[in-house]
């Protein structure tokens, strides 16, 4: 072998070894900007940030004689996921969190509000069930309703008191 070749092959060495030191350095930069942990840089990442959230198109069916009435609204959400966990009233003795289906009702704990979505409280799904009003509503009323999520903490809405055959959007 001539010293020229010689030094031909220890600069390609040289170079593969570069190249095979850059490529190890930058992938471990990059699984350090991933992260490995639960943090917010996750697999989750937009949904781990605070929620950001609103109600919008809350009302109630009057209800007949002041008995039992449902509750509709929507909870919009900006942010990342919540769960709605209780909902109360001091104009009421009880409001109770439902899902409905075709053939059933039943009553739940908690309600999820999707990470920029909405949780639908509307006709034929989910929907609150009001109780034991301090008062019997009447058209044109509102109640107070104090709803708690899991990470927003509570959020007071005034909910108006509708025709019973009222649909937001509608005319």
């Amino acid at each position: 072998m001539t010293p020229a070749q010689t030094g031909t092959g220890r600069f390609r060495r040289s170079a593969l070894l570069g190249a095979v030191v850059a490529t190890a350095l930058g992938g471990g930069a990059i699984l350090a900007a991933c992260g490995t942990g639960g943090g917010a840089g996750g697999q989750d990442g937009a949904a781990a940030g605070p929620a950001r959230l609103s109600v919008a198109d809350s009302y109630i069916p009057l209800p007949p004689a002041g008995g039992m009435a449902a509750g509709y609204l929507t909870v919009r959400n900006d942010g990342g996921q919540d769960q709605l966990l209780k909902v109360s009233s001091p104009a009421a003795e009880s409001v109770t969190m439902h899902r409905s289906s075709a053939s059933t009702m039943e009553q739940v704990d908690s309600l999820d509000v999707p990470a920029h979505g909405a949780l639908q409280l509307a006709r034929g799904g989910n929907h609150l069930m009001i109780m034991g009003w301090q008062k019997a509503p009447v058209l044109g009323d509102e109640l107070e309703l104090d709803l708690t999520f899991a990470k927003s903490g509570t959020i007071s809405v005034k909910v108006p008191v509708k025709e019973l055959t009222y649909r937001p959007g509608q005319s």
